[in-house]
C-alpha cells in the first residue's frame, strides 16, 4: 500500500497563498493551481494519495479534484519524464507542419507519443488539440513554456538545450 501523502507547512504555505486569492467559500478555485504545485514537488504528476491529501487540505471531495486532475492536460496522473513535450496538433499548427516536428521529436527521442526516454529525460505528453499560439505555428512547449515558428533544426536545439535537473 502506497503511503499516505501529507501536506508539509512548505506546500501548505503555498496552497494557502492560491486560496487567498478567492472568496473564503469559492476553495474549489484553488484546485487547478494546488495541484500544479503538488505536481512540481512529486516528480512532475499526482497520485491518488496526493489527490486525497489536498481534498482533506481544502476541503472539496476527492471526485472533484480528480475531476479537475483528469480533464486538464497539464496534470498528469501518472509517472512522466521529467521535461514534458507537448506538440500542438490543431488545424493552424497541422497546416505549418506539426504531424512532420512530432515524428522528427518521436525519431529524435526515440519514443512514441505518451511515452518517457529510457533515461526519464523527457515525457512526449499525448497530442494536444490547441495550445492557443495559432498565429505562430507549428508550436509546441516543454515544461509549459511555449517555442513557436518551429523547425526541425529549432527543435534539436530546444531539446539539446533543456538542462537535465
Amino acid at each position: 500500500m502506497n503511503p499516505e501523502f501529507i501536506i508539509n507547512e512548505e506546500l501548505g504555505k503555498l496552497i494557502s497563498n492560491v486560496v487567498k486569492k478567492f472568496p473564503s467559500d469559492k476553495k474549489r478555485s484553488a484546485v487547478i493551481e494546488s495541484l500544479l504545485i503538488l505536481q512540481h514537488h512529486n516528480n512532475g504528476y499526482v497520485t491518488k494519495n496526493i489527490i486525497k491529501a489536498l481534498s482533506d487540505y481544502l476541503s472539496v471531495s476527492e471526485i472533484d479534484i480528480y475531476e479537475v486532475a483528469t480533464f486538464y492536460t497539464m496534470i498528469n496522473i501518472d509517472p512522466v519524464g521529467r521535461n514534458v513535450i507537448s506538440v500542438c496538433n490543431n488545424i493552424s499548427c497541422m497546416l505549418r507542419g506539426s504531424d512532420e516536428i512530432l515524428s522528427h521529436i518521436e525519431d529524435k527521442l526515440k519514443i512514441k507519443v505518451g511515452e518517457s526516454t529510457k533515461d526519464n529525460k523527457f515525457y512526449l505528453k499525448d497530442e494536444i488539440e490547441c495550445l492557443a499560439a495559432c498565429n505562430g505555428g507549428p508550436m509546441m512547449q516543454v515544461n509549459h513554456k511555449n517555442y513557436e515558428n518551429l523547425t526541425l533544426e529549432k527543435v534539436d536545439e530546444i531539446l539539446e538545450s533543456v538542462n537535465d535537473k
